[in-house]
């Protein structure tokens, strides 16, 4: 696990196809985020190494996440294969006849042939149409039936058919999972379940029922989050003020946040830093020449305070709701 390097830090998913251990996240506030500026953050990133983009057709940014690494390939500075793009299937297209063709309109958003991988954004379905997040005139969320064996089958025709090469989930708990691990007829397991990790939130239950299953994680805010309070549970303090992640850092010459990432990427699990900061994309990049001890990892381990940032408590009477559950 430990033989990482800039160069060269993918992981083996269960179908054969592997995955970079850092991408860069590119979700931000579409209506706070100048034009151009995810552009930019991905132009960096892959002159800076980042092999892997995490992104979603509901960041409002896919157009300029795939222009970045269109040019990027027409300089010669990567190939498509060196490339790993992860897009998401949003609540509203969970219908299996809707799966294919919001597919095809990220594809036709980001102008790729395919992406790499294609998972299931949350495992709630929300009533299929125009908006995104469906309300009634009462101004409370519209549902929809949520059947993910149907809506994983669609998306095992999506692979078969060379649309994207792999397929996971996101947001899944322990049950969710099995649901489809167990599904009559299962053609591909989910090869990644994206969840939030990170020091203050480390998902050892979680973790190591995937590992049994050949599921890699990807942990998403493995910095902690903004704290936007629109939807940040911002009762957990800020994770890069942690003393012991900086008194780690202060020993390697670190800062907190590449002890917090290494952390993660040395438990094997994936890292979407995002940034839109040049200095800090670059600087998230800065974890592989360094490592930690075993007792350094006991330690950053125990700063474990099972307390999500993200909670998307304005769903939690969502039958499917995933965090009512232990893990």
């Amino acid at each position: 696990m430990l033989n990482l390097t800039a160069e060269n830090h993918r992981v083996r998913l269960n179908d054969g196809n592997s995955i970079p251990l850092i991408g860069l996240g590119t979700y931000a506030d579409p209506k706070k985020t100048p034009k151009g500026t995810c552009l930019k953050s991905v132009r960096t990133a892959i002159d800076t190494g980042y092999r892997h983009i995490d992104g979603a057709y509901v960041y409002y940014n896919e157009h300029e996440v795939g222009q970045a690494i269109r040019e990027k390939i027409a300089e010669g500075k990567v190939k498509r294969e060196d490339i790993f793009y992860c897009g998401k299937l949003w609540n509203t297209c969970h219908p299996p006849e809707l799966v294919r063709p919001t597919l095809e309109r990220t594809l036709d958003i980001l102008k790729l042939d395919y992406v790499d991988l294609y998972i299931i954004e949350l495992p709630m379905a929300f009533k299929p149409g125009e908006a995104i997040y469906p309300l009634d005139e009462n101004g409370k969320w519209m549902y929809h039936e949520t059947d993910l064996c149907a809506t994983w089958e669609a998306l095992e025709a999506c692979k078969d058919a060379g649309m994207t090469k792999s397929i996971g989930v996101s947001n899944f708990n322990r049950r969710q999972l099995e649901m489809i691990l167990n599904k009559p007829g299962l053609k591909h397991k989910p090869v990644t379940n994206q969840i939030e990790c990170h020091p203050y939130f480390t998902q050892p239950k979680l973790l190591e029922f995937c590992r049994q299953h050949d599921i890699v994680l990807v942990g998403y805010s493995p910095l902690g989050t903004s704290r936007d309070e629109t939807w940040v549970n911002v009762s957990s303090p800020p994770l890069l003020e942690d003393p012991v992640l900086n008194a780690i850092g202060d020993k390697y010459n670190k800062t907190a946040a590449q002890v917090a990432l290494r952390f993660s990427i040395q438990r094997g699990v994936v890292v979407i830093p995002k940034s839109f900061n040049p200095e800090r994309i670059r600087q998230n990049f800065q974890i592989f020449d360094f490592s930690l001890t075993d007792k350094e990892m006991k330690e950053i381990e125990a700063l474990n305070k099972n307390i999500r940032y993200v909670e998307m408590l304005m769903w939690k009477d969502h039958p499917e709701y995933p965090f009512h559950d232990e893990y």
